[in-house]
């Protein structure tokens, strides 16, 4: 997980990964985003400079799932929402269209770069 997060990132910074059960990813999106469901990650990003400080929680239950709904490895999966994570941590959003473009772009140059397959392949075709 360290080096799917340091991947990421593109200055210092202190990230703290939480994994969550279905309860609490639930109550944490409820609170925070106003979304009554368990969400895949979520992102709690104190600073952006000099270091970027956050906290990052991923819903087991629900990364799982989507992976196998996907067919993606587990593990593969649990490394695409970090480095997601990692981002929305720095700045990046996908509010719009041109945002998601950069987002994604860089989630998949950074994933193929840890070896591992583009998740937006299938999209983009």
């Amino acid at each position: 997980m360290q080096r799917w997060v340091r991947a990421a990132l593109a200055r210092p910074g202190q990230v703290t990964v939480r994994i969550v059960g279905e309860d609490e990813g639930r109550a944490l999106n409820r609170d925070y985003r106003g979304q009554d469901h368990a969400t895949n990650v979520l992102t709690f990003d104190y600073a952006h400079e000099p270091i970027v400080a956050a906290d990052l929680v991923l819903c087991a239950p629900v990364v799982a799932r989507e992976a196998r709904a996907q067919r993606l490895p587990l593990p593969a999966h649990y490394a695409h929402l970090l480095v997601h994570g990692t981002l929305h941590a720095q700045g990046f959003e996908h509010e719009d269209e041109a945002q998601a473009a950069v987002m994604e772009s860089r989630e998949s140059e950074i994933l193929l770069a840890l070896g591992l397959a583009d998740p937006y392949v299938r999209r983009r075709r």
